[in-house]
């Protein structure tokens, strides 16, 4: 997508709003041609040249009713740019967050968190500005042509010298265009490492404390730091020496207007009034000139707004960004939605499979490697009957995350079907979504909101559903000893928690929304062996005919197992149960005894008991 066709469909999203938009401005820039005849018949009548018969104070009259004629235009101007502007950026976030939304866990931005940031702020407010300029470049170019014709019929060579440096200014633009670009893309680009820097610093600070490497970190902050200056002020400079270029050129043709001003009104062929209207104008000429120039430039540092974003797309179609959707500014909007999704809760994703409670999953040849390694899962096969508890384990490295995360979409699988009661999964990513599954991964994603927002997620409590969850991730003591209970705010990534209790309400923001597979990786790994007991009982207690797919390697899970799949380098290494796997399974037995049995007692089919 070129960058014009960018702008057109950025136009045409609300062409309404647009036409309304331009018409407004239109109407703004050419409320001036009217207090400029005025002015010109005052000055006339000063020296006994008027044509009009309203006298100083009616013509004074006639001024002060414009100027606030135009004040009131430029209010509803503004208010008429704002409703198009914000809607447009509006639309560029919605649908590039939307996107990344759908991607894959692994491949939903290439950049950083911080990175991305710059991305939805400074390119969508620069494609929004280009837009927003071109309603201004319309309508000074209605107030030019008609300007124009009123000059050129008192002095065609004086209107000449009025708008000649508009040739100049174009000129300049266009030949700086490369250069601007370069600059631009750079400063871009380095504002997004420093923001980026930023996010990991923050994300990081206990890691960068115990590695003692505050001052490397500090110091390549300073130098990202610095070379963003540096590129900031190549961008600053490159586009004050186009303003300069402006400006010069109208004040050249301003002295050049004077002079030959002069030498007509002593001939006698130029009036006082004639002088005033030229250079009452050449103030708004002033403006038109710099505006020309100012939305060349932004249309330039527009093309380098659209391959940062269409870079966040990774692959995808550009006219993604300004697909038309519906922001949900009216507030029925979002009822209405609500009512349909309450009335069809399988109808959340477009082109989605219909809800049916789980009987059985099928995983058939399931395979993912990933780009940098090589390493990942293969030819996995798998089946999960409703109500049963499967656990997944293996040493580390074994591909267990890699398995679930692929199941879920959350990686994109290189090969494999997966089938939800005999129907195929086309798009797990969509599909595996509450009411049908609930993830909790093996690093909580907290937030810095309080307890009850980071469990329910903006889910609305239903039924004491949420008390129950806490019930059974074991955390209903934990939160009765917290300075405001449910209402405490935890901190960013959850720091105000301990590392069992982050996980704790990880499984009770899974365990709230009720759904027919919940799929735990290493949930209990910083749990102590009581209060794991206890979770893995009451999970037991509330799961009725829901299906558990567990990433463990504790004892706990894997005593209570219906079946064990035990991984290695990738693949299905054994499965059964645990007493099975203790008879047959080295890998199973290293990991159920670790150094507490002699290694004579690792063979497979050695004589070891289960405990």
């Amino acid at each position: 997508m070129t960058t014009f066709q960018y702008l057109w469909r950025l136009i045409m999203y609300k062409p309404v709003r647009y036409v309304i938009n331009a018409i407004a401005w239109t109407v703004i820039y050419l409320a001036p041609i009217a207090p400029g005849l005025v002015t010109k018949e005052f000055f006339d009548s000063l020296t006994g040249n008027a044509k009009l018969g309203y006298g100083v104070w009616g013509i004074i009259a006639l001024l002060m009713a414009a100027t606030l004629g135009r004040i009131v235009l430029i209010v509803v101007g503004f208010i008429t740019d704002v409703h198009f502007r914000f809607r447009m950026g509006m639309l560029l976030r919605r649908n590039l967050l939307e996107h990344v939304l759908k991607q894959p866990g692994a491949r939903a931005i290439p950049v950083s968190p911080g990175e991305a940031i710059s991305h939805f702020r400074d390119d969508v407010d620069q494609s929004e500005e280009a837009a927003s300029w071109s309603v201004d470049v319309f309508g000074m170019t209605c107030f030019a042509a008609v300007s124009s014709y009123i000059l050129i019929r008192i002095d065609a060579q004086m209107t000449l010298l009025v708008f000649l440096p508009l040739v100049l200014v174009i000129s300049a633009a266009q030949l700086a265009t490369a250069r601007l670009q370069k600059y631009r893309a750079a400063s871009r680009e380095s504002t997004a490492k420093v923001t980026g820097e930023i996010s990991e610093m923050f994300g990081n600070v206990q890691a960068i404390q115990v590695a003692g490497a505050e001052k490397r970190v500090i110091e390549r902050f300073r130098k990202l730091g610095d070379e963003r200056r540096k590129a900031m002020i190549k961008d600053r400079l490159m586009t004050e020496l186009l303003d300069s270029i402006f400006s010069n050129s109208v004040n050249l043709g301003t002295g050049l207007i004077l002079l030959l001003a002069g030498q007509k009104m002593r001939a006698g062929t130029f009036t006082v009034g004639d002088f005033a209207l030229f250079v009452y104008y050449l103030t708004f000429v002033t403006q038109f000139i710099s505006n020309v120039g100012k939305f060349i430039t932004y249309f330039k540092q527009m093309s380098v707004a659209l391959e940062r974003l269409t870079f966040l797309l990774q692959g995808a179609p550009a006219k993604i960004l300004t697909m038309a959707k519906g922001l949900h500014l009216d507030n029925k909007s979002p009822e209405r939605e609500h009512e349909h999704e309450q009335a069809d809760p399988a109808s959340q994703v477009s082109g989605e499979q219909a809800y049916s409670p789980l009987q059985r999953l099928d995983i058939e040849g399931m395979s993912y490697a990933y780009p940098d390694t090589g390493r990942g899962i293969a030819d996995v096969q798998l089946t999960l009957e409703r109500g049963s508890f499967t656990v997944v384990t293996g040493p580390i490295g074994s591909g267990k995350t890699t398995l679930v995360r692929t199941l879920l979409g959350l990686l994109p699988k290189d090969a494999g079907r997966i089938a939800w009661n005999g129907e195929q999964v086309d798009d797990p990513g969509t599909f595996f979504t509450p009411p049908r599954s609930a993830y909790t991964a093996q690093v909580p994603r907290l937030y810095s909101d309080t307890l009850r927002n980071n469990i329910l997620l903006g889910q609305a409590e239903q039924d004491g559903s949420l008390q129950q969850a806490l019930h059974a991730a074991v955390l209903e003591e934990d939160v009765a000893q917290l300075p405001g209970g449910l209402d405490t705010v935890i901190g960013p990534r959850g720091v105000k928690l301990s590392g069992g209790q982050a996980q704790r309400t990880a499984a009770a923001r899974m365990l709230v929304r009720d759904a027919e597979l919940y799929v735990f990786d290493d949930l209990s790994s910083a749990l102590d062996v009581e209060t794991e007991q206890k979770l893995w009982e009451r999970m037991f207690q509330r799961r009725g005919d829901a299906t558990c797919l567990v990433v463990s390697h504790r004892k706990a899970a894997l005593a209570r197992a219906d079946h064990i799949i035990v991984m290695k380098d990738g693949r299905i290494e054994a499965e059964g149960t645990s007493a099975e796997l203790l008879q047959r399974s080295t890998t199973f037995q290293e990991l159920w005894y670790g150094d507490e049995v002699p290694a004579a007692n690792l063979a497979v089919g050695g004589p070891v008991e289960a405990k």
